[in-house]
């Protein structure tokens, strides 16, 4: 277990740029953002003369929310907190997926794989640490720093407000953190589960090509799709093309985005729920239903297959 943390830290070391910075860069982005937009927003109001504070309108507003107004109210807060992570995670997804392309093709290209290999270190221990560094340790960065980033965004919320004569407290107690930072944290085992397919494709094809592993990756699905939907093979199966597309193409290459599995249950969950719009669907409860999806199992058993093809082809490939 120490050489494994070892071979992990190692990772964090070489990629802490995508790891570290880019999450911390986006999220700080982010508040800039919101930051420019409250200016704006101050400015152009101040100067077509509308007040949005004590003595105008909003204070009105908010003395006469009742229970459900108050409901939306605080479904907005944690909107605002779910939206800070949006941003991170899209650029988490670039940064896990070109990190799984080069994994195992970098240290080829550049021989370094001859001194890692002089060392009492397994394929097997090295493939794995890098799957863990991919859908462990990058999601738990980027939750962690997602929420600095939605609490930082609440309080400058709050400041500004303040400003405006408006009681903060009333607003934020409405406002459900704690619950965020819960769903946030604990869907990161889902991520891992769901993201194995995409990272076992992306590391194999790391492992196995010789050169360019990113046309590899992205002409193979591709091009069996076109050819798929030329020859009309899901027909023999009774599955419309687009069941191809999306649960082999889609699934092998879109996996490590955070988030792409919410899609398979949310039409479940509107269906239940009346259409009504609800950030119950970021529930835990809601989250961990997709195990109980044919999809998810049959992805993590493609995805062991295809880690366990990338460990042989590190142990086996001899590209000199």
């Amino acid at each position: 277990m120490k050489t494994f943390y070892w071979l992990v830290k190692r990772e964090f070391w070489e990629h802490k740029g995508g790891f570290l910075w880019a999450p911390v860069i986006t999220g700080g982005i982010f508040l800039l953002l919101n930051i420019m937009t409250i200016i704006t927003a101050e400015v152009l109001g101040a100067q077509h003369g509308i007040n949005f504070g004590a003595s105008g309108n909003l204070r009105h507003v908010i003395d006469n929310m009742d229970a459900g107004d108050m409901s939306h109210v605080g479904m907005a807060l944690d909107l605002a907190m779910y939206s800070a992570m949006g941003l991170i995670v899209t650029v988490l997804g670039f940064v896990i997926f070109f990190y799984c392309l080069g994994s195992l093709y970098d240290d080829r290209r550049d021989r370094s794989i001859l001194f890692w290999k002089s060392l009492p270190i397994s394929d097997t221990g090295t493939v794995l640490a890098k799957l863990a560094s991919a859908t462990l340790l990058a999601p738990m960065i980027a939750v962690v720093v997602g929420i600095v980033v939605g609490m930082l965004q609440l309080i400058i919320l709050a400041i500004v407000l303040s400003f405006h004569g408006i009681n903060v407290w009333q607003l934020l107690v409405l406002a459900h953190p704690f619950r965020v930072m819960a769903n946030l944290v604990g869907y990161i085992p889902i991520y891992l589960l769901w993201a194995l397919p995409s990272a076992g494709w992306l590391m194999l094809c790391s492992a196995w090509a010789r050169g360019k592993p990113f046309l590899w990756a992205i002409a193979l699905p591709i091009a069996s799709g076109l050819l798929v939907t030329w020859f009309d093979v899901m027909g023999l199966f009774h599955l419309p093309t687009g069941w191809f597309w999306s649960n082999i193409v889609g699934r092998g290459l879109l996996s490590v985005f955070p988030g792409t599995n919410i899609a398979l249950s949310a039409s479940h969950f509107m269906e239940n729920h009346g259409g009504e719009p609800s950030l119950d669907i970021m529930n835990l409860s809601q989250t961990y239903s997709t195990l109980a999806l044919p999809q998810m199992w049959i992805g993590i058993i493609v995805g062991v297959a295809l880690i366990a093809a990338a460990i042989w082809f590190r142990r086996w490939r001899d590209d000199s």
